[in-house]
């Protein structure tokens, strides 16, 4: 019997599982393996420091949206619009279709990096992966995407491998994830920061999980499932985060190589980790730009079609659903054309890009705070004390961290 109750609970909670999973490890896409890089490249081990409550503020994040899309059987942008009014509306999606579109160029720039890693011509590399992505989203429905994803998601270990093989100082790396390092208050590590975290805890994340979320159609029955799926999420998510700046800081930190472009990183790591580690981080950049520009350029499309109330649903046909899959074509392709122009300031405007959605990161929590506590749209399912108290309280280290950050770099300091 006892056996039975918990084979059922697993049944069930594999019904739900996919949203959150796809969301979270979706913020390991290009742009996320390049800030990663670079982070473990500039600030060696110490930038893993920040993992830990990153990981704790994605699981509460992720669930916040998760539970919003449950019970209200919305998307954040459909909720925003009705509570909020169209004006507001208007300002949140032109602040996410920014957000959105320096993502989805970093991930696109990701495709030109991990082309110059396996020696491949990056501008029919970007055009065929481009169509594929198109194809995929236009073609395949939630079901056959959602197992994609998740399919996907088996080559993050190309990650794991290429730490290993890069021979990183474990008891190092470990220890820094708890450790308070020496520049911590420095302006390189506090912009760096501010980039992880909106490499990590994205805007977009906000609206994908919970447009996703209500296209599964996961019932309120099966919320405690769906709170658990977050978690776990996050906590895949920068594991294998933490391979890619173990990674970096075993072989660029280590040996004070600057990462600056597809071909540094494939002769840095390749002679101290191997060829095939080489290999595999570039696969595993491939495959992190698809998944990336997939999620980040649907959720514009989910975020257009719920604030200007068109039909978006990767269940509905191209037909039904045109103005849906061409505004992801054209996302995607926009940020293509900036890409292959010459002169592409890779490595800054990732930095950039994903520094912005740590900043924009405070506006986004405000909106999600004031929606989970409506009692009219969550009933009894808003925000308990001790999570309101841990979600003011990141918003306010995030803004101070983020003004830190923009004084020290625009003084010089």
């Amino acid at each position: 019997m006892f056996h039975n109750k918990w084979l059922k609970r697993f049944v069930i909670f594999l019904g739900v599982l996919g949203p959150s999973v796809v969301t979270t490890m979706a913020g390991n896409d290009g742009a996320g393996v390049i800030t990663y890089s670079y982070a473990g490249a500039k600030l060696g081990y110490a930038a893993l420091f920040t993992l830990p409550i990153l990981t704790i503020l994605y699981g509460v994040t992720q669930e916040m949206g998760s539970r919003i899309a449950i019970v209200s059987g919305k998307g954040l942008g459909d909720v925003i619009r009705e509570k909020f009014g169209v004006r507001i509306a208007m300002v949140i999606f032109a602040l996410i279709l920014i957000a959105n579109f320096g993502t989805i160029v970093t991930d696109i720039a990701a495709l030109k990096v991990s082309s110059q890693m396996l020696g491949l011509p990056s501008l029919p590399f970007i055009v065929l992966t481009i169509a594929f992505c198109f194809l995929l989203v236009t073609f395949a429905e939630y079901e056959k995407s959602q197992k994609l994803f998740l399919t996907g998601m088996v080559f993050y270990f190309a990650y794991l491998f290429s730490a290993i093989k890069g021979n990183p100082d474990w008891i190092k790396s470990v220890t820094s994830l708890f450790v308070p390092p020496s520049n911590l208050l420095t302006k390189d590590y506090i912009v760096m920061s501010i980039a992880i975290l909106g490499t990590t805890i994205t805007p977009w994340g906000q609206f994908f999980v919970q447009s996703y979320m209500k296209d599964k159609n996961v019932s309120v029955s099966k919320l405690p499932y769906a709170k658990i799926e977050a978690y776990i999420g996050a906590v895949m998510s920068n594991f294998f985060s933490f391979f890619i700046i173990t990674a970096a800081a075993a072989t660029l930190f280590a040996n004070k190589i600057p990462l600056d472009s597809g071909e540094r990183a494939a002769d840095a790591i390749r002679p101290f980790a191997g060829n095939l580690a080489s290999v595999l981080f570039a696969v595993g950049l491939v495959n992190a730009a698809i998944i990336g520009i997939i999620i980040v350029g649907l959720t514009s499309s989910y975020a257009f079609s719920e604030f200007f109330g068109f039909t978006g649903s990767l269940d509905d046909p191209y037909k039904k659903g045109k103005v849906f899959y061409l505004n992801f074509l054209l996302n995607i392709g926009a940020a293509a054309v900036l890409v292959i122009t010459p002169f592409f300031p890779l490595f800054t405007i990732v930095i950039f890009t994903q520094s912005l959605n740590g900043i924009l990161l405070p506006i986004f929590f405000y909106f999600l705070l004031k929606v989970i506590n409506d009692k009219k749209i969550m009933g009894n399912y808003t925000n308990g004390k001790w999570y309101n108290l841990f979600s003011v309280v990141s918003i306010i280290f995030i803004v101070i961290a983020a003004l830190s950050a923009a004084a020290l770099t625009l003084f010089g300091i």
